[in-house]
């Protein structure tokens, strides 16, 4: 039995392909993570996703089945093994608009058996949420060994735990995030919280944000503290740490994603800020191509000009801005209020 959460805009949107989460413990699990999905793209801090549950609730044990002898899923555990691999991706894939980007998400018993996943030569998930796994033997070693090897591609990877945790997996979780923060792969993208007064149950409302914000990151529009310890201190372009970030998006989500005015406004800032105003030509190139028939280009251009020593042009730029659209603030009164200004301070 399945529960699936679609984007709110999901019907309307025909042409639009979103990552794929897959919620094990679904019976339990599914609410708490697709809330947290939709709340998190609503705020443009993480791509709109497709949540899929898989409800386990008389059968959990039998789906995670692992043999006693090589510790790898035998029998029922197979069994769910190839159907979650080859069945359930392959319907979501053929009946529903997902990417190849997939989140695997699963606590205590699943968050030790999405393991298995990750030993593939290619793991059919990107990302792996593990909430308080109860680990099977050898899986400490094998994770850790896994992990450490570089790929061609990323996997993102996060592991919690909480000071009133199970015993055994708290001592577990602990020594195996010891071995896991001392792998230096840069195709792995690790996250790590151990939650103080939480137990075994409420660490999972306090994980499942943590882990989205850690898996989409770069998603998320520049923050302060981007904006502090990245950009201002550049000794190369903030322009072209802009077109970066949205290219990362891309070739990780698979995601064509407009860049955000709030994204634009900080590149423009650390451009005044440095008095580094020639990358303002280059900032009005790119809100061109991304914002079109707005205000946008005209105003970063407009700043190249007015820095550079050509009044005139500037000011004649921010007049013609009028017959354009207001966007993100940006409004057509600024700009007239500007050309005034500079009409005024030169005489023109």
């Amino acid at each position: 039995e399945l529960k699936i959460q679609l984007p709110r805009n999901y019907e309307d949107n025909s042409e639009k392909y979103y990552p794929l989460i897959v919620v094990f413990d679904g019976d339990y699990l599914f609410e708490v993570v697709a809330g947290n999905v939709d709340y998190y793209s609503y705020w443009e801090d993480m791509p709109e996703a497709i949540v899929v549950g898989v409800n386990q609730d008389d059968s959990r044990s039998e789906d995670c089945y692992v043999s006693m002898e090589d510790y790898l899923p035998s029998k029922t555990g197979a069994q769910f093994y190839d159907f979650i691999e080859n069945e359930l991706l392959t319907f979501m894939s053929e009946n529903y608009r997902s990417l190849n980007f997939r989140v695997a998400i699963g606590h205590g018993t699943t968050a030790n058996f999405i393991n298995y996943f990750l030993f593939k030569n290619r793991p059919v998930f990107n990302a792996f949420v593990a909430l308080s796994p109860t680990l099977s033997l050898e899986m400490q070693d094998n994770l850790t060994r896994r992990l450490d090897l570089e790929n061609e591609y990323n996997t993102f990877y996060y592991l919690s735990t909480a000071s009133l945790d199970i015993k055994r997996n708290h001592k577990q979780i602990m020594a195996l995030n010891t071995n896991i923060s001392a792998i230096e792969n840069s195709s792995l993208l690790y996250g790590f919280d151990n939650f103080d007064k939480a137990n075994h149950y409420s660490l999972v409302a306090q994980s499942i944000p943590k882990a989205l914000q850690h898996i989409f990151v770069v998603f998320q529009p520049i923050s302060k503290e981007e904006y502090k310890e990245h950009i201002l201190t550049l000794e190369t372009s903030p322009v072209d740490y802009l077109i970066e970030k949205y290219d990362t998006i891309k070739n990780l989500f698979g995601i064509e994603k407009q860049i955000l005015v709030n994204d634009f406004r900080a590149i423009a800032s650390a451009i005044q800020k440095t008095k580094q105003f020639e990358y303002f030509k280059d900032l009005g190139k790119i809100a061109n191509k991304q914002h079109p028939n707005t205000i946008l280009a005209s105003f970063y251009m407009a700043r190249y000009y007015e820095e550079t020593g050509k009044p005139k042009k500037a000011m004649n730029i921010y007049r013609s801005a009028y017959n354009l659209e207001e966007v993100g603030g940006y409004t057509k009164d600024d700009m007239i209020e500007r050309a005034d200004q500079i009409k005024q301070e030169y005489g023109l």
